[in-house]
């Protein structure tokens, strides 16, 4: 049988990282809820291969995705979707700083019976992040600047740990760096997102992955392009109504 949820955790060189993180979705959910982990190698050229390999034996609720050459948080992030097998996606990301025992809070919002039938997204909104200031900073100015442009009233895009609906996710429009527009692409394509406080935790080992400017750059691309999808959507969504 099929499990209910499905964690994708995508991970590039964090094998010090990873069999704590596991055995923390481990005590998270037992007991909460029937699930599988997601494990997605990045193009890991480091022990993460290894490490993952011995924890499967461990675990038998890991499964194991890997990239032969690194390909970006996104297309790690839907290839673990499409091999996940539960109706309930969470994702976090595999350097330890999201808590897995936020997840069931997330779980929590879509089962309540009095949440909004077309609700298919809930993230995490990090607060006390434990981020080098720079960082938050450029955190705080992306998001408030996203938020103004696409109008998706979610304070914390970026934060990995999300709960989605795994048919709902394979239907948006995929992309490099998708996965930060998550909350735009759910709405734009009809169905509800809500934001839940969500704990943040300082790096365990290793080093990040992403710089501040590099994401600058590339975040103003990516925003000019989601935008023009927005306006795409609207416009032909508009001109089919006015037919009937």
């Amino acid at each position: 049988m099929n499990p209910e949820l499905s964690v994708v955790v995508p991970a590039n060189n964090e094998a010090e990282n990873l069999a704590p993180l596991i055995a923390e979705i481990g005590t998270a959910l037992d007991g909460v809820t029937d699930y599988e982990v997601v494990c997605v190698d990045d193009g890991s050229d480091d022990g993460t291969p290894e490490r993952l390999a011995a924890l499967t034996a461990e675990f038998p609720r890991l499964r194991v995705v890997r990239h032969h050459e690194r390909m970006g948080q996104s297309a790690a992030t839907m290839h673990g979707v499409m091999a996940a097998r539960g109706p309930w996606i969470a994702t976090l990301d595999g350097d330890g700083q999201n808590d897995p025992a936020d997840i069931p809070r997330l779980l929590a919002v879509v089962r309540d019976p009095a949440a909004p039938p077309g609700l298919r997204l809930v993230i995490g909104e990090r607060r006390g992040r434990r981020d080098p200031l720079v960082k938050r900073l450029a955190g705080r100015i992306a998001n408030a600047v996203r938020a103004r442009v696409l109008g998706d009233a979610t304070r914390d895009s970026g934060c990995g740990l999300k709960l989605f609906r795994r048919e709902s996710f394979l239907a948006v429009p995929h992309f490099d760096h998708m996965h930060r527009f998550l909350p735009a692409l759910f709405l734009g394509s009809g169905w509800g997102v809500a934001s839940v406080p969500v704990n943040h935790r300082a790096r365990r080992h290793g080093r990040s992955h992403y710089g501040v400017f590099d994401r600058l750059w590339i975040g103003i691309a990516d925003l000019a392009g989601v935008s023009w999808l927005q306006r795409r959507r609207l416009r032909a969504a508009t001109t089919e109504n006015s037919d009937d």
